[in-house]
């Protein structure tokens, strides 16, 4: 029974991925690899992405960069739901299910968002989660994240959830993935968010445990598009899991996996060649290797990349000195994500503000940002061409 009677039933409805030929929007010419049908752009779409002779900071001149930040549609692909957990509603949840925080008010827990690493953080992530009990919590966290999703205007999301960090606690597959999209059928329905659903597993947790997730996954197949692996980077390679990535393409799942925050370039390799991912969470590291540079552009694989993020969990000292305009600068397919805003500080419009102040970046930046995020989603290729049109639109 759904929490509230205006939760949709039903299976949410994933469009096919289109295999068409694509051009980068930051290599105009023609297609890369044999790889590129994967974006779902046409030869007609490539006259859109080229720069050309004038430039879209040539074009727009003066524009102010705040309002076509705020004006262009956004794709976001990096978003971990239980990261949306604002402290105002840790408590709110802690106080709905009787669960005893080990903070007195939400300035406590505000305080406690002092992090030093990943796994520091990690830490306090897994303990806020323990008010997330019923399906009702689970719909209200993905709906306040909708909401403030719209509020930066992204037209899209590709959510990850991790139903190990409930299943271990007695929390039912079921009322995660029911709660969750329960909310995200709703959200496409009133607010025009359409949504891919991604189950991650954690990769601190043994390989047997993440085969048993994705046994247990297989009665929600209709609802969940694609497996990643995320938490404690470090000392837990891709390798670790390549079984468990085998089962699951040979499932139907769509595959990605964060490597390359924390972890040696060597990991983004793993990723790519053990366990065949279609994009890559995060990715920053890559710039240590010339090869997997080359690598990646040559393939155009996605980095979802997470400016603020990186600077909370210490992987840059300050957002000035992060790579992302560097990425963009080498031909890599990077976007622009916030992975665990409530924790970190800002949601996705905030991370393009800030990240276009520290880097300076300029308005094609911007644009090529917003489009590399709709050509790496896993969206039909007539989603991605309209929606690149829409980006196009706002540049003028």
């Amino acid at each position: 029974m759904s929490p509230v009677p205006w939760i949709f039933s039903g299976s949410s409805r994933f469009a096919s991925s289109d295999r068409e030929t694509k051009t980068h929007p930051l290599l105009p010419g023609p297609p890369t690899s044999s790889l590129t049908d994967r974006f779902g752009q046409t030869q007609i779409e490539k006259k859109i992405y080229e720069r050309g002779s004038t430039p879209a900071f040539a074009r727009i001149g003066s524009m102010n960069l705040t309002g076509l930040i705020a004006r262009i549609p956004k794709a976001e692909l990096h978003l971990h739901i239980e990261g949306t957990l604002e402290p105002e509603m840790m408590m709110q949840l802690a106080r709905r299910n009787g669960i005893e925080l080990a903070y007195a008010s939400v300035e406590d827990i505000r305080r406690a968002y002092d992090f030093t690493d990943l796994q520091s953080f990690l830490d306090i992530y897994y303990a806020g989660a323990q008010v997330l009990i019923r399906e009702q919590d689970f719909y209200d966290l993905t709906w306040a994240y909708l909401e403030r999703a719209a509020s930066d205007n992204v037209r899209h999301v590709e959510i990850f959830f991790d139903p190990q960090t409930h299943t271990d606690r007695g929390i039912s597959f079921s009322t995660v993935i029911d709660g969750i999209c329960g909310a995200l059928q709703d959200g496409e329905t009133r607010l025009g968010i359409t949504y891919r659903l991604i189950m991650c597993f954690l990769r601190h947790l043994s390989a047997d445990a993440a085969m048993q997730t994705l046994e247990d996954s297989l009665s929600y197949r209709d609802r969940i598009h694609a497996v990643g692996l995320d938490s404690s980077e470090l000392g837990h390679p891709p390798s670790k899991f390549v079984q468990v990535f085998d089962r699951a393409r040979s499932e139907g799942y769509l595959t990605v996996a964060h490597a390359g925050e924390e972890g040696p370039p060597d990991y983004i390799w793993q990723a790519l060649d053990a366990l065949k991912v279609e994009r890559i969470d995060h990715g920053v590291r890559c710039l240590e290797d010339p090869a997997l540079v080359q690598r990646l552009v040559d393939k155009q694989t996605p980095l979802t990349v997470c400016p603020l993020s990186n600077v909370k969990l210490r992987v840059f000292d300050t957002l000035e000195d992060h790579n992302l305009k560097r990425l963009l600068d080498a031909g890599i397919c990077a976007t622009v994500n916030s992975d665990d805003p409530a924790y970190f500080g800002g949601y996705i419009g905030e991370n393009f503000l800030r990240v276009q102040q520290a880097l300076d970046l300029n308005a094609d930046d911007i644009l090529s940002l917003a489009r590399n995020a709709f050509a790496a989603s896993f969206l039909s290729g007539r989603d991605k061409r309209r929606y690149t049109a829409e980006i196009d639109q706002a540049a003028h």
